[in-house]
């Protein structure tokens, strides 16, 4: 693990969600390539999602009154920005994969000039993950796309697919951007200047010293751990309860799209078969003819309705969703690194004990054979083992040190997280509000004009007939 770091610094939260969109849809699970790793469609909810309290509204609608406990933070204080664009389908002899522009500008001293383009493709965007969380095990890195496609995509790179790649790689960088720890390593400034990163990446753990952090992980969680400060109980306890609360959501929310999409397709079909009564009506045809108009009115205001769902609300559960993966593996892994402290603690005990316990029968014995004196063997013995001991305590004093770090780490990403995703989430509910109360309100008003113009029609009847 690298040295300790100062994990005080909670920033506001200040980002938006650009995440799946269509996850309505049946998912195959891929296990190919990992440059076919997506998310479902997504977006950036900063395009029209954040509250604008000058929104039109109806009157009696309190909701454009809404304010944010927590303002985000002011842009003129970024010193850092990063765009994913302009992506470039490669075809070799032996794969196809798609890359995609990175472009940076910053004001940061630490970087040689003010910006930089590179081109990334997606194994580039994993080796940066595996870093961060190789060297801040128990910090929170945002999650990359999973490993899925849409039933019914023919193409594997058309337009949709590439599209709601880069929305998303684009969301995981400007998340690392934002993070006080992230954004000033080492690694992501090799990945937003380096021109190639083969030779960075050589220098990644192995396969076999992968396997062994495995190997060691399961240990530790066969192992468990006894003394857990109850802080950290208390977040998987959260986690917990919030993975099921979101995903419950994140299901329902789809069904309620999928069922949505449903009653459009039916919608479609009213319209045009009330404008084909009315041409045989002719004493209908206009209130035939209006009514044919209104329900188009409403159809378009429907498929709106059901485009915010799906590209606002969605992509806002189905992220947290995922982080709540992510927030799991990070509390394993502050577990695992407790329990080999605890590990190292009893080994120590263990030593001592074998020290205060030295049998005099054997040492008696062993003497014998080698013609030494009892007492040489047996201060030998215990200066071997004083050595041991005290290697042993060295060693336990760094683990205890890079445990403390760790704490404190995980602690105060933890406050910082929460802060993000209540505003995250926070502003995809007020979106999805606001979009309701303009959906029907819209709606409302096709009817109402739908009324008044076929009662001015009858007051029109009525008065020629009694001339």
């Amino acid at each position: 693990m690298s040295g300790p770091v100062d994990d005080n610094a909670v920033p506001s939260g200040n980002s938006s969600v650009a995440i799946p969109t269509d996850i309505s849809g049946q998912i195959l699970d891929l296990d190919e390539d990992d440059d076919l790793e997506v998310f479902s469609k997504d977006t950036t909810l900063t395009e029209g999602s954040s509250f604008n309290a000058s929104m039109q509204t109806s009157p009696a609608s309190m909701i454009n009154q809404y304010k944010f406990e927590e303002e985000e933070e002011d842009a003129d204080t970024k010193d850092i920005f990063v765009t994913v664009d302009n992506p470039e389908s490669l075809v070799t002899a032996i794969e196809t994969y798609v890359t995609y522009r990175v472009m940076t500008k910053t004001t940061r001293s630490e970087f040689d000039e003010s910006e930089f383009e590179v081109r990334r493709r997606y194994q580039d965007f994993l080796w940066l993950k595996g870093r961060l969380e190789e060297a801040h095990p128990t910090l929170i890195v945002h999650p990359l796309p999973e490993k899925f496609v849409m039933k019914g995509m023919v193409e594997r790179f058309n337009e949709d697919f590439i599209e709601t790649r880069r929305k998303a790689l684009h969301r995981f960088l400007n998340k690392i951007a934002e993070h006080p720890i992230f954004s000033s390593t080492e690694d992501f400034k090799i990945f937003l200047t380096a021109g190639e990163l083969t030779s960075h990446k050589k220098q990644g753990p192995g396969f076999l010293s992968r396997m062994g952090e495995t190997v060691k992980a399961v240990a530790a969680t066969v192992r468990g751990v006894r003394n857990r400060p109850e802080e950290f109980t208390d977040m998987q306890e959260y986690v917990e309860a919030f993975s099921q609360k979101i995903s419950s959501l994140d299901k329902v929310t789809q069904r309620i799209v999928r069922e949505q999409k449903e009653y459009l397709e039916e919608l479609k079909e009213c319209g045009p078969m009330y404008a084909l009564w009315s041409q045989s009506e002719e004493e209908l045809a206009e209130p035939l003819t209006s009514m044919a108009s209104s329900l188009d009115s409403c159809c378009k205001e429907t498929e709106e309705r059901v485009k915010q769902i799906n590209d606002h609300l969605i992509p806002a559960l189905h992220e947290y969703v995922l982080c709540t993966e992510t927030l799991k593996a990070v509390l394993r892994r502050r577990d695992n690194i407790q329990a080999d402290f605890e590990a190292k603690t009893e080994a120590l005990a263990t030593k001592k004990a074998d020290r205060d316990t030295e049998s005099k029968v054997l040492s008696l014995a062993w003497d014998s054979l080698v013609g030494r004196s009892p007492e040489e063997v047996k201060q030998q013995k215990q200066q071997k083992l004083k050595a041991e001991i005290k290697e042993m305590r060295d060693e336990l004093d760094k683990m205890e040190d890079r445990l403390e770090w760790a704490n404190n780490a995980l602690k105060s990403d933890w406050t910082r997280w929460r802060k993000v995703m209540r505003t995250d989430l926070r502003s995809a509910f007020i979106d999805t509000a606001e979009r309701n109360v303009s959906y029907y309100e819209k709606c409302l008003a096709v009817w109402e004009s739908f009324l008044h113009s076929q009662r001015t029609d009858a007051e029109g009847n009525a008065k020629d007939d009694c001339s």
